[in-house]
């Protein structure tokens, strides 16, 4: 077996490692649900590639993601339930229904009009998942659980804002955003533990609405601000060293100098 820039030798070699006859035993042990937390996180992987712009890491976590889909398109082949080819006609076939200003004779005369053509297509196809299963159907469904919470609360405001249940703009989310800190206090200062999760859990989703409504991505936002705190932390931990301070001793006003000084430093 020899590497290959053609996808069939993919397909080839995990077919080999699944093979009873000689296959990789720990390949053989795996089933959809021991695979699907790597698929997540080879997903995760091409995301922190393309944050630090490390593009032989891209190409190298890109041909880690692909695996995912030929794995379990291989287990699922197996127990003849689809194939590989099944997965790629069904996308294709997804692209070129959804794009009937490009594939087909409608024409949408900008990104906005793409875009709307692009939503209602989802939302037939929404429709009849729903009546296929004997359900109703919903602007929320199809929003995987297993999202992030931050992003799942982001989609879920923006699929209801699709039927105008959402705020004129964003000051008023923004209100909204004081409202559920002001519970979150209520509940703090009467010391009720479940009501204070719950109200944070409100505030959280509605600080995710006031980012969906700034055009700002809030799972991006808060990725970013953990790379900013942890570059800060460094330096509070690096300047108590110099101090020759023990950090867990050095108590609260002296960590937040450090703190202040890269603050400012980084605004300067």
């Amino acid at each position: 077996m020899t590497p290959s820039r053609d996808i069939s030798r993919l397909i080839e070699i995990m077919a080999a490692l699944r093979n009873p006859d000689g296959g990789c035993p720990w390949d053989l042990e795996q089933d959809f649900s021991t695979i699907r937390h790597y698929t997540i996180e080879e997903a995760y992987e091409v995301a922190d590639a393309i944050e630090r712009e490390d593009y032989d890491d891209l190409r190298e976590e890109l041909g880690d993601l692909l695996l995912q889909p030929v794995y379990h398109a291989q287990m699922a082949a197996e127990r003849g339930l689809f194939d590989i080819g099944d997965v790629v006609q069904a996308i294709t076939e997804k692209l070129i229904r959804r794009h009937p200003h490009v594939f087909g004779e409608e024409a949408a005369r900008n990104a906005g009009g793409a875009k709307a053509k692009w939503d209602a297509i989802k939302a037939d196809e929404r429709a009849k998942k729903a009546e296929k299963k004997g359900a109703e159907s919903s602007v929320l469904d199809d929003v995987p659980l297993t999202l992030p919470s931050l992003a799942r609360a982001e989609k879920l405001s923006k699929r209801a804002a699709s039927v105008q249940f959402d705020w004129p703009d964003w000051r008023q989310t923004l209100s909204k955003v004081r409202e559920e800190l002001d519970e979150v206090e209520e509940a703090a200062a009467a010391g009720d533990k479940e009501r204070i999760a719950e109200e944070l859990g409100d505030l959280l989703f509605a600080a995710a609405n006031l980012a969906r409504k700034l055009g700002v991505e809030g799972e991006s936002a808060l990725r970013d601000a953990n790379l900013k705190f942890t570059r800060r932390f460094h330096y509070v931990e690096q300047r108590a060293a110099t101090d020759g301070v023990a950090i867990s001793e050095a108590g609260l006003e002296r960590l937040d100098g450090y703190w202040n000084e890269i603050r400012q430093a980084e605004k300067d």
